[in-house]
């Protein structure tokens, strides 16, 4: 693959600037850092680590199961254990659950050390590798316990996209999807237009990890902490958190985010607040991405993991509605049985009606 024409990025946090590097020459890492690492990753890059202390090296198989209180708590103690100081650094390699996990240990443990990432998916690479979030879910609700706590440094190498499955790069177009539909750009149609050949063609999605970054960049330089105009980057998460958790993870983040987005904005639709004409535009583009999936009469379920979404305030359920391509706004329902039969209406026509 051609080298990465693309510019580094610099992002202004609270704790100070820190970079994203786009480089594609191999991994080269101190040899006083603790490693956490994919699993998959370690099985398909073995030479990542080759050569590093084999004690500070600690291989994370990357599921939802061990986003959790538990888990970081037993690795914090399988760190201490290796002799891990707080002049020592983490470097994560995987997605966003490597990158949850070592972030949110990396806040709290000796009250912070440094930590930097190497983002090998989609998803990580486009999205989630700049903001300072972590988040480890509790109670089975997504990402509800975290701390703000950016890396030092963020080196992205498109090639690690090269082993990845197409569900993992579905993924990954959900969250830029998302980005773009927020920023009305006119690469959303380059998806729409392109979408089976950047499936297969991985360099093509070089541009659209820069674009996708340089829309969230601008906005979290405004809004670090999720507390004012940043919250309408929640489009789609709220609805398709609720279908992670329902689905027990099976459906990934990223299309249960794209599926969010269609609930979101047929809701908008049924609502009044977007016409006709740009739902059915916005569906089309959507529905290229969204993945099967069957309510199954668990309505209920679904409108408990809702209620219990870390953005709701008292007794409402806090969503990102669309009333235009690039318009997106924070809505407070609180007619949740008015809600729950959209719900109902758009998983019973199985997203035909108006498509």
């Amino acid at each position: 693959m051609e080298a990465l024409q693309v510019s580094n990025l610099t992002i202004n946090s609270h704790r100070g600037k820190y970079k994203v590097k786009f480089d594609n020459s191999d991994i080269k890492l101190k040899k006083c850092s603790f490693v956490l690492i994919d699993a998959n990753v370690s099985k398909l890059y073995p030479a990542i680590v080759l050569g590093l202390d084999p004690n500070k090296v600690i291989v994370i198989e990357a599921n939802e199961k061990n986003k959790s209180l538990k888990f970081c708590q037993d690795l914090m103690s399988t760190l201490i254990s290796k002799g891990i100081k707080k002049n020592h650094e983490l470097v994560a390699i995987g997605g966003g659950i490597i990158q949850d996990i070592t972030g949110f240990i990396a806040s709290i443990i000796f009250r912070g050390i440094s930590w930097s990432f190497y983002p090998t998916t989609l998803l990580s690479q486009a999205d989630s590798c700049i903001g300072s979030k972590t988040s480890i879910n509790f109670l089975n609700i997504k990402n509800l316990v975290g701390t703000f706590y950016p890396p030092k440094e963020v080196v992205c190498n498109v090639n690690f996209l090269n082993t990845l499955k197409k569900s993992e790069i579905k993924s990954g177009i959900g969250e830029i999807l998302h980005y773009y539909i927020y920023d009305g750009n006119p690469k959303t149609f380059e998806i729409e237009k392109k979408y089976n050949n950047i499936l297969t063609d991985r360099s093509a999605l070089t541009s659209h990890i820069q674009e996708s970054l340089k829309i969230k960049k601008i906005m979290i330089q405004k809004d670090e902490f999720d507390t004012g105009q940043r919250r309408v980057f929640n489009y789609g998460h709220t609805f398709g958190h609720a279908i992670e958790s329902l689905s027990n993870y099976s459906v990934p983040h990223g299309q249960a985010v794209t599926l969010g987005m269609d609930l979101a904005n047929y809701i908008s639709y049924k609502l009044g607040f977007l016409n006709l004409d740009k739902f059915t535009m916005l569906r089309r583009i959507l529905t290229k991405n969204k993945p099967k999936f069957n309510l199954s009469g668990r309505i209920d379920d679904y409108m408990t993991l809702l209620s219990k979404d870390k953005k709701n305030i008292d007794n409402s359920i806090i969503c990102i509605l669309a009333s235009d391509f690039g318009r997106l706004f924070i809505h407070k329902i609180n007619d949740k049985e008015n809600l729950k039969q959209i719900i109902l209406e758009f998983f019973r026509d199985n997203n035909e009606k108006y498509s």
